[in-house]
C-alpha cells in the first residue's frame, strides 16, 4: 500500500509561490506519501463509532464489504498508488464497522434475570476485594436450577461472610440481581452496551452466605492475582494495601473512595489504572536486570547478544504482567508496542514510532471495538500518540543537552519528566473533561513527586515482592513498597487539598470531542506545514462545550429523581431509594457540583412549588413545564370503587404548560398536553425535556439508542403474556 507515488517531472518546490498548485500539491502528496497508512486505524475507529451511532442493527451482509474494498485496493497498488490508497483508507472505514457488528453478532444475548431473589449456582472464575467485604464473578451460573446462562453474574458477598471462597470453586448462594444499569440520561455513558460486550449478564447483592459445592484448582491467573492480593493486604491493611495491590493485579476494587478521589483530584488517578506506564517499568526492569545478567557472565555475553536476549526476557516479563492484571485496554496497547519495540531491537530498527502505535490501535480495535468508546481507550492512545510526536520534536535538543555531560543529562532528565507529563495531561484533558466533566490544575506538580516514586521504589519493590512470595521472604519488599505508596497517596491529599484544586467545568459533547481528536490525529500524524491546520480543529473541539444545549430536565429511569438545571443551579426532586450515582452522573453532565432540593412550597428561581405541583421555567423566555407531586393517598374502601384521583391530576397544568412530567403515574385529563411519567420511564427508560421558546422538546433514552442488541427490550406488564413468536415454517 506505501508503494513511492510518481512525482512531476522537474523539482517541486513546495514553499515557492511561484510552482503551479497541482505541481504543489502533487509534492505535498509525495513527500507525506509514507504517513497515509498511519490513517488506518483512525478510518477503522471512524467505522466502528459509525456502527455504534445507528439505532437499527445493519444487515449482516454489510460484514463482507471489506472484502472488496480492500481487495481492490491490493490489486490497484502498484499502478494506481492514489486510488488504491483511497480504496484502502474506506476499506479500513468498513472493516471497523463489519468488526463491531461481527463482535455484536457473536455476542450472546442478555438473559432475562427474575426479579425476586433467586438461588444463583455457578463457578468463581475471580475473587474481588472491596473496602468493606467481597464480591466474586461467577461463570456459567445457574439460575434456580435453571440452565446455564452464557454470561457471567457478579455478586457480592454479605460482609460478615466467613466462607473462604476462592477462584475455581463451585458455590450456591441467594441473591438478588440486576441487569446493568441504563444510562443515567440520553446521551449518557452506555453501562449496558460496555457488560453486552465485555461478557457480563447482570449483577446483585448477596442474602445469605455462599455455600462451596466443590473444590477445583484455580485457573492460573486468577488464583495467581487472588494469592498475591491476599498477601499483600495481609501485610500492607488499609489504603495502603489496596492502592499497592491494584498496581501488581489491576483490581481497584478495594481502594477507599476517599482515596480515589484525592487521587482523582490531584491528577494521579492514572497510577491506579494499571496502563502503560506500568508496563514499561516492568520491561525495563526486566531488561535492564537481564543485561546486566548476561553481561556478568563472560561466556554468555560472548556467545549471545545482550540487548536482544534483555528484551526477550523483559517481553516475556512485561507479557505475563499484562495476563495478571487482566489484559485491560491500556495494557494491550502497551504490550502490542513492547513487542514492536522488541522486534525493531531485534531487527536493529527504531523502537518508538507512529507506525507502531498505529499497529498497536489497530490490533486493539480488532480485538475489542467496544473499547473505542471508553475513556480507557481514547485517554491511553491520545496520551501516546502526544509523547511520541513529543520524542520526535524533543530528540534534537535533548541530544545536544546529553553532549554537555553530566549536568546536562541532569536537566534532560527533569525536562523529559516535566515536558512528559504536561503534554500527557494536556492531551488526555479533552477526554477526561468529556467522560468525568472536571479538570485537575496541579495535575503537573502531583506527578512530578509521584511518577518518580512509582518508577524507581513502587513497581521494583513491588516486583521483587512478587519473585520473593514463593519462598515467604516478601515482607521487607513489601514494606519498601508501602513506604512508596504512602508517599503517593500523602501527595494526592495535599496536592488535593490546594485551592481550586479540581475544578467542575461542563463535559465537552461527543462530536467537539470528534472535532479535537481529528485535529489531534491531523497535527501529529502528518509531517508538512499543513498539519497545523488541525489546531483549529483541535481548539473548536476544546470550545464545544460552550455551544452544546444540555436539557433543561431529566427524569430518572427508575421514576424515584427528578432535576432541573437553573441558571441559579440545580433543584432535584427525590424519592426514597433515588440512585446516588445517577445525581452524580447528572450533576456532571450539567458541570455542577452539587444540587439543592425542589422547595415544598414558595418560589426559587426557576420554580414555584405548592404541596402538589410545581411549575418549572428555567428561563424566563422558555417554555414551562408543570411537575406533579404524588399527593397523599386516600385509604381504598373495601367495597365499591376506588376513589376518583385527586383534582389536582384533573386541573393542574392544563393550558399553564408545555409538558407534565411526575414521578407516579399522571391521571385525569389534559390528554392533550404532552406528558412524562412513571409510566414513560418505565417503558422507555431516562427522559430529557428542553423548554424553549417554541415548546418543549422530549427525548427518552429508547429513541436515543435504538433498538440495538444491548438495549433491553419494551418491558410489559406482569398480567400480561409475553406475546410468542410465530412458528418457523420450512
Amino acid at each position: 500500500m506505501s508503494a513511492p507515488i510518481p512525482i512531476p517531472a522537474g523539482p517541486v518546490l513546495i514553499t515557492t509561490p511561484t510552482v503551479a498548485l497541482s505541481e504543489r500539491a502533487w509534492g505535498w502528496v509525495a513527500a507525506e506519501w509514507d504517513r497515509w497508512p498511519l490513517w488506518l486505524p483512525v478510518v477503522m475507529g471512524i467505522g466502528v463509532l459509525a456502527y455504534f451511532a445507528l439505532l437499527a442493527e445493519p444487515n449482516p451482509f454489510w460484514a463482507v464489504l471489506p472484502l472488496p474494498l480492500l481487495g481492490a485496493a491490493l490489486l490497484l497498488r502498484g499502478r494506481r498508488p492514489l486510488a488504491a490508497a483511497a480504496l484502502a483508507l474506506i476499506g479500513a472505514a468498513a472493516l471497523g464497522f463489519a468488526v463491531a457488528l461481527l463482535h455484536a453478532r457473536w455476542a450472546p444475548p442478555m438473559p432475562d434475570l427474575p426479579r425476586n431473589a433467586a438461588i444463583i449456582t455457578g463457578r468463581v472464575v475471580s475473587l474481588d476485594l472491596l473496602p468493606d467485604g467481597r464480591r466474586v464473578t461467577l461463570e456459567a451460573p445457574r439460575i434456580n436450577e435453571g440452565n446455564p446462562l452464557d454470561r457471567q453474574i457478579r455478586v457480592r458477598l454479605r460482609a460478615n461472610d466467613p466462607t473462604p471462597v476462592a477462584p475455581g470453586d463451585t458455590v450456591s448462594l441467594r441473591a438478588l440481581v440486576r441487569p446493568p444499569m441504563p444510562p443515567a440520561y440520553p446521551g449518557a455513558f452506555d453501562m449496558q452496551r460496555n457488560a453486552y460486550f465485555s461478557g457480563l449478564g447482570g449483577s446483585g447483592f448477596a442474602l445469605n452466605v455462599a455455600n462451596i459445592l466443590e473444590r477445583r484448582d484455580p485457573p492460573l491467573f486468577a488464583g495467581l492475582r487472588a494469592s498475591i492480593e491476599a498477601r499483600i493486604t495481609a501485610a500492607l491493611p488499609g489504603a495502603t494495601g489496596a492502592v499497592a495491590s491494584a498496581l501488581l493485579t489491576g483490581s481497584q476494587s478495594g481502594i477507599p473512595a476517599p482515596t480515589i478521589a484525592a487521587l482523582r483530584d490531584s491528577g494521579l488517578a492514572h497510577l491506579l489504572s494499571v496502563s502503560g506506564l506500568h508496563v514499561a517499568i516492568v520491561i525495563g526492569i526486566g531488561f535492564t536486570l537481564s543485561r546486566l545478567a548476561i553481561a556478568a557472565i563472560p561466556w554468555l555475553a560472548l556467545r549471545i547478544d545482550s540487548k536482544g536476549g534483555a528484551a526477550l526476557v523483559g517481553l516475556a516479563l512485561g507479557a505475563v504482567y499484562t495476563l495478571l492484571t487482566g489484559s485491560g485496554v491500556p495494557m494491550l496497547r502497551s504490550f502490542a508496542m513492547a513487542a514492536l519495540a522488541t522486534l525493531a531491537i531485534l531487527t536493529g530498527r527504531r523502537a518508538l514510532s507512529l507506525r507502531a502505535l498505529a499497529l498497536a490501535a489497530g490490533v486493539v480495535i480488532l480485538l475489542n471495538p467496544a473499547a473505542l468508546t471508553g475513556p480507557s481507550f481514547q485517554m491511553s492512545f491520545a496520551a501516546v500518540l502526544a509523547l511520541v510526536g513529543l520524542a520526535a520534536a524533543m530528540r534534537g535538543p535533548v541530544q545536544g543537552l546529553k553532549s554537555l555531560g553530566w549536568q546536562g543529562r541532569l536537566a534532560a532528565a527533569v525536562l523529559g519528566l516535566a515536558a512528559t507529563s504536561i503534554i500527557a495531561g494536556a492531551a488526555t484533558t479533552p477526554y477526561g473533561l468529556h467522560h468525568f466533566g472536571r479538570l485537575q490544575l496541579y495535575g503537573v506538580a502531583a506527578n512530578a513527586v509521584a511518577v518518580p516514586l512509582t518508577s524507581f521504589l513502587v513497581m521494583p519493590a513491588g516486583l521483587m515482592a512478587v519473585f520473593l512470595m514463593p519462598f515467604g521472604l516478601e515482607g521487607p519488599a513489601l514494606a519498601a513498597m508501602g513506604w512508596g505508596v504512602d508517599g503517593t497517596i500523602l501527595t494526592g491529599r495535599v496536592v488535593a487539598s490546594w485551592p481550586g484544586a479540581a475544578l467542575t467545568a461542563p463535559p465537552i459533547p461527543a462530536w467537539g470531542l470528534g472535532l479535537f481528536t481529528l485535529g489531534l490525529c491531523w497535527v501529529l500524524l502528518w509531517r508538512l506545514p499543513w498539519r497545523w491546520a488541525g489546531v483549529p480543529a483541535m481548539a473548536a473541539g476544546l470550545l464545544s462545550g460552550l455551544a452544546a444545549n444540555p436539557p433543561d430536565l431529566l427524569v430518572a429511569a427508575d421514576g424515584r429523581m427528578l432535576a432541573l438545571a437553573t441558571p441559579g443551579g440545580v433543584l432535584v426532586e427525590r424519592a426514597s431509594g433515588a440512585n446516588r450515582l445517577i445525581r452524580e452522573s447528572w450533576l456532571r453532565g450539567w458541570g455542577e457540583d452539587d444540587a439543592a432540593p425542589l422547595p415544598r412550597e414558595g418560589e426559587t428561581p426557576g420554580a414555584e412549588c405548592s404541596p402538589l405541583s410545581c411549575l418549572l421555567r428555567p428561563r424566563a423566555d422558555g417554555a414551562a413545564a408543570i411537575f406533579l407531586r404524588q399527593p397523599p393517598r386516600e385509604p381504598r374502601p373495601r367495597r365499591g370503587p376506588a376513589p376518583p384521583p385527586p383534582a389536582v391530576y384533573a386541573e393542574t397544568g392544563c393550558g399553564k404548560a408545555a409538558v407534565m412530567v411526575s414521578l407516579e403515574p399522571i391521571r385525569g385529563r389534559c390528554r392533550e398536553t404532552p406528558r412524562v411519567d412513571r409510566f414513560s420511564v418505565w417503558r422507555d427508560g431516562a427522559h430529557a425535556i428542553w423548554l424553549g421558546r417554541d415548546g418543549a422538546t422530549i427525548l427518552s433514552d429508547r429513541a436515543s439508542r435504538g433498538a440495538r442488541p444491548w438495549v433491553p427490550p419494551v418491558p410489559t406488564p406482569r398480567a400480561q403474556p409475553q406475546e410468542e413468536p410465530p412458528a418457523e415454517t420450512e
